[in-house]
């Protein structure tokens, strides 16, 4: 892994990179949050049913790590056909580095700029505007299926294009079920935190990357096989009708 606070600093990584990664992540969910302010029902009705509660909270956590388990086989098998390059590893090594945490405090501002942000404003975007405005044409089914390849676009990532669809879908289909934003929030936080503190462990830059199909499908099967009672599980009547869900 390339790293080291020098290095990182003559990449014009380290706090920079937070700082960065942080404005234009507050930047996409700008003009939704302006239209809300102008017409308050709108940023209600983009939320919808909340705070979340209790119970839906743990399996919104359990969700998003079954999804993590899952998106760690889909990239496996993925590799096999479509392997990164090399600049892309060592893109995200450097990335992974640059935001190692020094310290407790450290770590929690990096979370927030890898899980919490990003979560909040692309789900606000994607599933609180685009995918309610999408579903008055088209209906919910296709709205969701839209917003769902949209969300894989503003990601800019080739490699990751096919993951980021079939999470968009099934983030859109908990916001259907749910009539809840934060549901998807805590599920793609959940995921990029996992993402955030696991990867590094795992990942050893000193072998070439090598694609582990039975690996691949151990994980996806795992992880499909969890999150389907999961997203069963959670719809508005998870929790007693006198409670938010």
């Amino acid at each position: 892994m390339v790293g080291g606070p020098i290095e990182a600093q003559r990449l014009g990584l380290g706090f920079g990179l937070r700082a960065l990664v942080a404005l234009g992540t507050v930047l996409l969910a700008i003009p939704a949050l302006g239209v809300f302010v102008a017409r308050p029902a709108a940023g209600r009705a983009a939320v919808g049913r909340g705070p979340v509660a209790g119970r839906t909270a743990v399996l919104s956590v359990l969700l998003g790590a079954a999804l993590w388990v899952g998106s760690i086989g889909l990239m496996e098998i993925q590799s096999l056909v479509f392997p990164p390059s090399a600049e892309t590893l060592d893109f995200f090594r450097r990335l992974h580095a640059a935001l190692a945490p020094a310290g407790v405090l450290d770590g929690l501002v990096s979370l927030a700029v890898i899980a919490l942000l990003p979560a909040l404003s692309e789900e606000l975007v994607m599933r609180g505007v685009l995918l309610p405005s999408l579903a008055v044409w088209t209906g919910p089914g296709l709205g969701v299926y839209l917003t769902a390849a949209v969300f894989g676009l503003i990601h800019f990532d080739a490699i990751r294009l096919l993951f980021t669809f079939v999470l968009g879908l099934l983030l859109g289909l908990l916001r259907v079920r749910t009539a809840s934003l934060w549901p998807p929030v805590v599920v793609h936080s959940t995921l990029n935190a996992l993402t955030f503190f696991i990867a590094p462990l795992v990942d050893d830059p000193s072998q070439p990357y090598t694609p582990q199909p039975v690996l691949g499908l151990l994980c996806l099967a795992a992880g499909a096989a969890l999150a389907w009672p999961l997203m069963s599980a959670l719809r508005p009547s998870v929790d007693s009708p006198g409670r938010a869900a």
